[in-house]
């Protein structure tokens, strides 16, 4: 559904991040990049934004990468995080204001988890602290997916709905008890690590202490990630959470899921060695972000033309009014954030450019106006 978005002067915006156990594929930089040109909207609109993006550092996917590689959890976290900065600095994203991490966040955590015990909305067996979802009768309106739904989903995605020691099947951990090789931390529930869910919920609140004006990720993490970051930051700090949700599609290849256990993953680190990065983003903004796509081995191709051609036409003299054009990019970024729209608009002044069409001296300069305001840096300009 789309709905206005009218923030104040200063955007809180919260990003889901990477788990830092492998490298930037093309689904993490559509994702980002979705963001980035929001961010850059809103700042040639007036606004100050100020955007978090977390860094996942301790959870059920980096622990079990990291024994299998036999390296410390935190070692290679810096090493992917490290190339995740590389991959979006030469994507040209607007860098983030903090990146929290969880194992730095532990005191937040075990504080919203003493929260939401006080308040009755947890109970613990074993050592592992449930959240009781029947205490939050709102649970599944982010969604609004049904409960047969949600099961399969929370079994797909990290959830415990078969769990015997749960009071309901849709209950989620909040905090859990570690493995012999994996990092604890005492608290009052006992000693253990955080769920998944609860990291995002503490680090946001940290960071802006009020509620969210846009909170952001990929579709998969609807439900449960988002679904269950909203019942227990509501329930725990007793303040709408979001104002704003928004959500990216998923990337696929050639005709299949893009995944790691398909190895078919490709990485932005490997493309920016044959392509321009701006291609990658030229690229990107083919597809409008909600919609569900797949890249193919031509689309980068196609992306680093339509770059060459931008470069091409700035340094070749008049054309037509670019004030046109850039009033058509901006007419498609407040049109749900039409990125595809956009491109062609540049595209179009490109050609024209290039045609011989139009007398305006100022077409060239109005082009790298057009490209930087989504975010396609010029070479010297």
């Amino acid at each position: 559904m789309v709905v206005p978005f009218e923030p104040g002067p200063t955007v809180r915006m919260y990003i889901c991040g990477i788990t830092p156990y492998d490298s930037t594929h093309l689904g993490h930089a559509n994702t980002y990049l979705t963001y980035d040109l929001v961010i850059r909207r809103l700042e040639d609109l007036g606004h100050t934004v100020e955007m978090v993006r977390n860094v996942t550092d301790v959870d059920d996917s980096i622990l079990p990468k990291a024994r299998e590689l036999g390296i410390d959890f935190l070692e290679l976290a810096a090493t992917e995080m490290q190339r995740f900065h590389g991959d979006i600095e030469a994507l040209n994203m607007r860098p983030a204001v903090a990146e929290p991490r969880a194992t730095e966040s532990i005191d937040a955590i075990v504080d919203l988890v003493q929260r939401l015990s006080d308040k009755g909305h947890t109970y613990t067996k074993e050592g592992t602290t449930w959240f009781d979802v029947t205490t939050a009768p709102e649970f599944g309106r982010l969604s609004g997916y049904a409960e047969d739904t949600m099961l399969a989903l929370a079994a797909e995605r990290g959830g415990t709905p078969t769990d015997l020691r749960q009071r309901n099947p849709l209950d989620f951990i909040l905090w859990q008890p570690s493995a012999d090789d994996e990092p604890s931390w005492d608290s009052p529930f006992g000693p253990g690590r955080p769920g998944w869910h609860i990291e995002c919920s503490a680090m946001s609140w940290s960071q802006f202490g009020t509620t969210l004006d846009l909170h952001g990720g990929g579709c998969d993490l609807i439900f449960p990630h988002h679904e269950c970051e909203q019942a227990q930051s509501e329930h725990g700090y007793g303040e709408t959470f979001v104002r704003h949700w928004m959500h990216t599609g998923m990337v696929g290849y050639q005709g299949t899921k893009m995944s790691k256990s398909l190895g078919n993953l490709v990485f932005v680190s490997e493309l920016v060695k044959t392509h321009a990065p701006q291609a990658i983003r030229l690229a990107l903004m083919g597809h409008h972000y909600r919609d569900d796509w797949e890249w193919m081995d031509g689309d980068i191709e196609d992306g680093q033309e339509r770059f060459e051609r931008i470069v091409a036409a700035i340094g070749a003299g008049a054309g037509p009014d670019p004030a046109v054009t850039l009033g058509k990019i901006r007419a498609a970024l407040d049109d749900d954030l039409d990125a595809p729209t956009a491109r062609d608009a540049i595209d179009s002044l490109a050609r024209a450019i290039l045609a011989g069409d139009g007398t305006n001296p100022d077409a060239g300069a109005g082009l790298a106006e057009a490209a930087e305001l989504v975010g396609v840096n010029i070479p010297g300009d």
